[in-house]
């Protein structure tokens, strides 16, 4: 049985002409180009067999994680996109709410900062403020060392490190996971004697959350890594079939792409558990720079239910029907709090007593879809059996599969971002950066 249950409720709707749109057919051509790989971006598929968990390479993290676990209070992460988000994705996913709060005999590693992933002073400041007391080791995330924001970030952390240890200790409590063999950062990596992971070279950033670059950090923040990829292989083994009516993946990128072709522009990703927040913002990388391009693409916005109904439920409801939802709900969170009764019923609610708040937030959930379709916006359900290490390596590599056959489907490339570097360039000319046009 999936971990991962893929539904359509009321797809007759809006997928009548599923056959006569040919879009089997359509998963084939992509599926055989996706595996064949013969389509665009053929060399960025190395995400496609997820490493093995008993892989020399996953020994290596692992031990890199725990060295930094006996060591380190805390850990700094730097980088952005890809490079951080699923890491933060995972790690807020499987660790209580809160969890650099607690007490450290209370959490199940050291805690875990991001930094580089903004242009922000005051939050950086912040973060540095916050580690100020804590003994500290950092990993830099990035293939070439030369993006804005992490670079930055890196610079001015390694100083404040060196002011905190001096050059040579800092240079024991910095591990780079960049290219194996080019770029500024391996570069830099090699001349001040820091430890290197690799980010291999067939893998985008987007879609490197299950290389070392998203899971050393999840590593030193207690996750098991190695149940983390065998669930993503039991998903790449699931979802290596073209038959749409065996493989959940390739159905849900098929109908996201045929409600695109009847006017939806835009995805709703809605969760009902707030520890899928980071988790949105990686699917939103993940979609939105693999899809958005030659004038063509779904616009990827996340909301938290049942928090965003109090503020976009009304547009979802009677606003334009360019949208539908993808909903992820969990059955079974492992955590539960039971309504109490109150003397007297002050706020009208002794209905509830003795009832669990899992089942009001299903209720909320069940009503929610209901109503929205009544109001004729698509609602489809991805329900995932529970939140534990394979089942969010499952669902990690179960949108990396759909996200890629999607770009295919909907005739793009779906590994490049030729976009990106449009902001980048009009950044530096105002910066002055030598060799712009400014």
């Amino acid at each position: 049985m999936s971990k991962l249950q893929v539904d359509f409720p009321r797809a007759a709707v809006y997928m009548d002409g599923i056959e006569s749109a040919g879009w089997q057919a359509k998963a084939q051509r992509a599926h055989d180009l996706l595996h064949g790989k013969g389509g665009p971006g053929q060399k960025w598929l190395g995400w496609l067999d997820p490493l093995a968990p008993d892989d020399e390479e996953v020994r290596q993290i692992t031990e890199t994680a725990e060295g930094i676990r006996a060591r380190a209070e805390a850990l700094l992460v730097i980088g952005i996109g890809g490079s951080y988000a699923g890491a933060k994705a995972a790690i807020e996913l499987l660790t209580p709410h809160f969890s650099n709060q607690l007490p450290l005999a209370e959490r199940k590693g050291p805690a875990v900062y991001f930094l580089g992933q903004n242009l922000s002073a005051s939050y950086i400041n912040s973060v540095l403020s916050i580690l100020a007391d804590k003994d500290v080791e950092i990993n830099v995330v990035s293939k070439s060392g030369m993006t804005t924001e992490p670079a930055l970030a890196l610079r001015i952390a390694w100083d404040w490190m060196t002011q905190k240890y001096g050059r040579q200790e800092t240079a024991r409590r910095i591990i780079a996971t960049t290219d194996r063999t080019r770029g500024a950062l391996r570069g830099l990596a090699e001349r001040e004697g820091w430890r290197t992971l690799v980010v291999p070279d067939d893998v985008g950033g987007r879609y490197s959350v299950l290389t070392a670059a998203g899971l050393l950090p999840m590593g030193v923040a207690g996750l098991n890594i190695r149940e983390l990829l065998a669930g993503a292989q039991e998903a790449s083994a699931e979802y290596a079939v073209p038959d749409l009516d065996a493989n959940g993946c390739y159905r849900y990128a098929v109908w996201r792409n045929e409600l695109y072709r009847q006017g939806k522009q835009i995805e709703l990703l809605a969760a009902y558990e707030p520890a899928f927040a980071a988790f949105a913002e990686w699917w939103k990388q993940l979609f939105g720079e693999s899809e958005g391009k030659d004038g063509k693409g779904i616009f990827p916005a996340a909301a938290q239910f049942t928090t965003d109904l109090h503020s976009l439920g009304q547009f979802i409801q009677d606003g334009p029907r360019h949208l539908f939802e993808t909903v992820l709900w969990v059955a079974r969170t492992g955590s539960e709090r039971m309504v109490p009764d109150l003397p007297g019923d002050p706020d009208g609610l002794n209905y509830l007593a003795g009832k669990s708040v899992t089942f009001v937030n299903e209720q909320a959930y069940r009503g929610t879809v209901e109503a929205h379709q009544d109001g004729n916006v698509p609602n489809l359900l991805l329900t995932l059996a529970q939140l534990d290490e394979r089942h969010v390596g499952h669902l990690f590599y179960f949108f990396e599969k759909a996200c890629a056959l999607s770009g295919y489907l909907l005739g793009v490339n779906p590994f490049d971002q030729p976009g990106v570097e449009a902001y980048k360039n009009k950044m530096f000319q105002r910066l002055g950066k030598p060799g712009t046009n400014g």
